[in-house]
C-alpha cells in the first residue's frame, strides 16, 4: 500500500464538498462577491478540519500544515468562466453520469481545490509530521488574469517547491506566454451591420455569435445561400429591428483554437463575403483581415514556433459592437523564445491600419523550469508510485498558477491522456476513477513535499 490511497477513504465527502463549491457561480469575470463566496467556503472547511487559514483581500488564501522554516505548496483556485448554453446536466450541482463527474469546475479547478485540502486533512489524521510547512493555496481570480496570485504573493512568502493540480499528466515544465489584449474603434462605424456580440471571456472561443442586419430581401437570399454552404450552423430571424443572425460553433479553451469552430470569426466571414467589410465597419473589417479563420497569427505578421513550446495561437475571444461600442479581445499565447514586445508592437501596427486601438488586458510571462528541478523528480516519483507508469514532461499553451512561481513550481495533473473533459466548454467532465486516482497521486506528491 501506499500513502496516497489513504485519499479513497474519504470520497463521500469530497464529493459532498465539491458539490457545495460548484453551487456557487464563482464566475470572477462577472461576480468577484460569488468569486470571494467560494473562496470563504474552502477556508471554512478548512478551518473546521484545524488547519491554520489566511485570506488575503477575499482574492487568496491559505490552509497550512506542519511547522517549520521551509514551505512547500499547492495551488488551486475556486473561481470558473461562464457556464454557457447547452448543457445536458445542470452545470452548478455535481452530477454522475455514466461514470463521469459533471459540473462547471469539476476540472478546472474545483474538483482539484476539494481533493488537495482533503489531502492535508489525510496527513493529519494519518498522524504524519512534516519536516516543513505545507499549503493549499486558493485563488479566486485565476480566470481573468492570476492577479489574485500576486496579491497573495505580495505579503506572503513564495515555496520553495510547488504544483499546481490545473493542467494535463505527466508534468507540464514549460508554458507560453499569455498576452491578452482589447482591439477597439472610438465608434461603430458599420452601416449593414447594426449589432454583433459574441464570447463570454476572451480565454475561451465562443461557441455562439449573434449579429443584427440591416439588409434587403435579396441580400438575405444571398447570404442565407451563402451560410448553407460555409462550416457552422446559422439561424436567420427577421425582427423589428432587422435581420437576426445567429451563428454557433463549437467552443474550446483559448489554448488549443484550433480545436474548435469559433463563431464570431466564421459569422464575421461570412457577412464580410456577402457584404464587404466597409459596411461592417473597420473592427470586422480587421478581423477579417488580420485574423480571419487562422489560429496561428500569419495574417497578423505574429506567426512564430520553436521547440521547446510549440508554435504560437491567437484567439478572438470576445466581440461586442452596438451603437456604444466596438471592442474585441484578442489571446495570443506565444512561444517560451518569443519577443512578446516584438508581438504586441506588430498587432498594434497592423490595428492601426485600420484606426483601431490596442490596449493589454493581461501579459503572463512563460514559464520554464529545468527539467532536474528537485520539484520535478518528486511528482515523477509520486506518479510512478500510483501508475506504475513514467510521467512524461510536455510545454503548453494553457496557463496556470505555475508561472506565478518564480520557477519554483510546475503544472501537475488532474487530466489523463484519452479523457475529454471539455474544458471552458459545456459539459465540463471527468471521468470518476479518473478523478480518485488524480486524489491518489495528489496526495501521494503532498506527502512527499511535506516529508522530504
Amino acid at each position: 500500500m501506499f500513502f496516497g490511497e489513504k485519499i479513497l477513504d474519504y470520497k463521500n465527502d469530497i464529493l459532498h464538498d465539491i458539490d457545495e463549491l460548484i453551487k456557487i457561480k464563482s464566475i470572477s469575470s462577472t461576480d468577484k462577491n460569488a468569486a470571494a463566496e467560494a473562496l470563504n467556503y474552502i477556508l471554512g472547511r478548512a478551518e473546521q478540519m484545524g488547519f491554520k487559514t489566511k485570506n488575503i483581500d477575499n482574492v487568496a488564501g491559505h490552509a497550512e500544515f506542519g511547522e517549520g522554516k521551509e514551505l512547500s505548496a499547492v495551488l488551486v483556485h475556486v473561481d470558473v468562466v461562464p457556464a454557457g448554453d447547452g448543457w445536458s446536466v445542470e452545470p452548478y450541482q455535481l452530477t454522475e453520469k455514466d461514470g463521469r463527474l459533471y459540473g462547471r469546475g469539476i476540472v478546472d479547478d474545483k474538483g482539484s481545490a476539494v481533493i488537495a485540502l482533503y489531502c492535508l486533512k489525510a496527513m493529519k489524521d494519518s498522524g504524519v509530521k512534516p519536516n516543513r510547512r505545507i499549503r493549499v493555496i486558493f485563488g479566486a481570480g485565476e480566470e481573468i488574469g492570476m492577479n489574485d496570485m500576486q496579491t497573495y504573493f505580495n505579503s506572503e512568502e513564495m515555496p520553495s517547491m510547488a504544483f499546481t493540480p490545473d493542467s494535463d499528466y505527466g508534468i507540464c515544465n514549460r508554458e507560453k506566454g499569455i498576452l491578452q489584449l482589447e482591439i477597439s474603434s472610438p465608434s461603430h462605424d458599420g452601416t449593414t451591420l447594426t449589432e454583433l456580440h459574441a464570447g463570454n471571456a476572451v480565454n475561451a472561443v465562443p461557441s455562439k455569435a449573434y449579429a443584427l442586419i440591416d439588409c434587403t430581401e435579396n441580400e438575405d437570399h444571398q447570404l442565407r445561400r451563402f451560410a448553407d454552404a460555409k462550416p457552422g450552423e446559422y439561424d436567420f430571424v427577421y425582427t423589428m429591428d432587422g435581420l437576426q443572425i445567429v451563428a454557433k460553433g463549437k467552443a474550446s479553451h483559448a489554448s488549443t483554437p484550433e480545436q474548435a469552430l469559433n463563431a464570431a470569426t466564421h459569422l464575421i466571414r461570412i457577412l464580410a463575403a456577402n457584404f464587404g467589410q466597409i459596411v461592417l465597419g473597420s473592427l470586422c473589417g480587421f478581423i477579417d483581415d488580420a485574423i480571419g479563420l487562422e489560429t496561428d497569427g500569419t495574417s497578423l505578421g505574429i506567426a512564430c514556433a520553436d521547440k521547446e513550446s510549440g508554435a504560437l495561437t491567437v484567439n478572438l475571444g470576445t466581440v461586442n459592437i452596438d451603437e456604444n461600442n466596438s471592442k474585441a479581445t484578442l489571446d495570443i499565447r506565444y512561444p517560451v523564445t518569443a519577443d512578446s514586445t516584438e508581438i504586441f508592437d506588430k498587432v498594434s501596427e497592423r490595428a492601426s491600419y485600420d484606426g483601431l486601438r490596442v490596449k493589454v488586458l493581461s501579459h503572463e510571462l512563460p514559464l520554464s523550469v529545468d527539467e532536474n528541478a528537485p520539484i520535478i523528480s518528486v511528482l515523477k516519483s509520486a506518479y510512478k508510485t500510483v501508475t506504475g507508469e513514467d510521467a512524461k514532461i510536455y510545454s503548453t499553451g494553457g496557463g496556470t498558477y505555475a508561472r506565478t512561481l518564480n520557477n519554483n513550481g510546475v503544472a501537475f495533473g488532474p487530466i489523463f491522456e484519452g479523457d475529454v473533459c471539455h474544458i471552458h466548454n459545456v459539459d465540463e467532465s471527468i471521468d470518476k476513477e479518473n478523478f480518485f486516482k488524480h486524489a491518489e497521486i495528489c496526495l501521494e506528491a503532498m506527502h512527499s513535499l511535506a516529508t522530504i
